[in-house]
């Protein structure tokens, strides 16, 4: 789950824009290929940037969280999305590989030890990889997290998040016959996976809106005219990931394991009205993890670029680039 990086008001907390000074297409196997680039200090401190969806893709504006003087920033495209390779498929794309495409990037780049960003979906496979690899992670720093369970799922998709939009929810349920509505990922997931391009794009867009309308504290409940080409690969891979409820063992594996990465340093940034992942599973998973700092932001919603989020995001960065 995650936005376009859209406001404008989100830009004065920015890092001034740096272009990479390494751009490259990793082949992972399983006939993927995934975009992979640098930007800032090469001799800086590594972060990684776990973008949301799944199926969002990476951003340059997402480079502007940290000082490039600092940070060795690295970005890429997760599988099926953004500038990899094959578009949209979901053909060995799960969240283990995922992971194992971190691991390989991380090898190929010579990198020890890295900090590891992400935002909603991003932070999802953040603590994921980090509970797979722990000894590779000197830092966490999380946005608008999901836990990837049931409940959240069902907040989201079975109407929770819809009484409090109930406009956007009725457009978002009107293209599905009513006797299918009682799960609307598997209603999605029969259209976006049909043999009509057209039907897929169709539902693709509205899949799409629903998230993007409800991403900002400030939202009217319109979602935007989402590219086709967009729309298509976030919604397909999201829905992917959900209907086969992001390749975890068990519902609530991620808190479950907490344990394994106790002993690592995290600071979690939340909107107090973040509406597609609510507070609770950022209050929860502070209460599991002994070393993180949650900061609950006033008057903002989910969405990366809500002004609030920026800037204690780029504040975070700050300070932990000069401890």
């Amino acid at each position: 789950m995650d936005k376009f990086l859209s406001q404008k008001s989100a830009q004065s907390y920015l890092h001034p824009p740096r272009e990479p000074f390494d751009q490259r297409m990793m082949d992972v196997g399983d006939g993927h290929k995934i975009y992979v680039e640098q930007s800032g200090n090469p001799a800086g401190r590594p972060v990684i940037v776990l973008h949301g969806g799944p199926g969002g893709g990476c951003s340059p504006a997402m480079r502007r969280y940290f000082d490039p003087s600092v940070y060795r920033v690295i970005l890429f495209d997760q599988r099926g999305c953004g500038r990899s390779q094959p578009h949209a498929s979901v053909e060995a794309n799960t969240t283990w590989h995922l992971v194992d495409d971190i691991e390989r990037i991380r090898a190929e780049l010579g990198i020890d030890k890295w900090a590891v960003f992400g935002g909603s979906w991003g932070a999802t496979l953040a603590l994921i990889y980090s509970q797979a690899h722990s000894e590779a992670v000197e830092h966490l720093i999380l946005r608008g997290v999901f836990l990837a369970t049931e409940a959240e799922l069902l907040w989201f998709y079975g109407g929770g998040a819809g009484r409090f939009w109930p406009d956007v929810w009725a457009r978002f349920v009107g293209l599905i016959p009513e006797d299918e509505r009682d799960d609307m990922i598997r209603a999605y997931h029969k259209r976006l996976f049909s043999d009509d391009l057209r039907e897929q794009t169709l539902h693709a867009k509205a899949w799409t809106s629903w998230e993007n309308a409800l991403a900002s504290v400030h939202s009217a409940g319109m979602g935007g005219d989402t590219p086709d080409h967009y729309a298509r690969a976030f919604a397909r891979l999201e829905n992917h990931y959900f209907t086969n409820r992001v390749f975890l063992a068990y519902d609530g594996q991620i808190l479950d394991q907490m344990d394994r990465i106790a002993h690592i340093p995290g600071v979690i940034v939340q909107g107090r009205y973040d509406m597609i992942c609510p507070p609770h599973s950022a209050w929860t998973l502070a209460e599991r993890w002994p070393y993180a700092d949650l900061r609950m932001i006033r008057n903002a919603g989910h969405a990366l670029s809500e002004p609030g989020i920026s800037a204690e995001l780029v504040r975070v960065m700050d300070q932990i680039g000069e401890a």
